[in-house]
């Protein structure tokens, strides 16, 4: 529960802030966050198969598949779990997906 004329917003800011500051002073190692991102191009290129071949094979847009590939945009959450199962099994995707 947030002290009274704060947000819970602005506790977690707080608590943020004294944990930067008890890193800086040696007394608490820094907390770090991994955040897994699917490469697409990756995946399409172990697979041995053309942007044109993937994308339709795994019905995912060209021109999606092409942004993710160049860097112009990123999978959200659900393409990532999707590209993540491609890479695991590959045809067990492809027939359920009925290619």
């Amino acid at each position: 529960m947030p002290k009274p004329g704060r947000t819970k917003a602005g506790e977690s800011i707080m608590r943020g802030m004294q944990e930067a500051l008890e890193h800086l002073q040696g007394k608490r190692p820094l907390r770090t966050t991994i955040v897994h991102i699917a490469d697409a191009k990756a995946i399409r290129l172990q697979l041995r198969m053309s942007q044109q071949e993937f994308a339709k094979a795994y019905r995912i847009p060209l021109r999606t598949l092409q942004g993710w590939e160049q860097g112009q945009r990123r999978p959200d959450a659900p393409a990532v779990a999707y590209l993540q199962a491609i890479a695991r099994l590959p045809k067990q995707i492809k027939s359920a997906i009925g290619e």
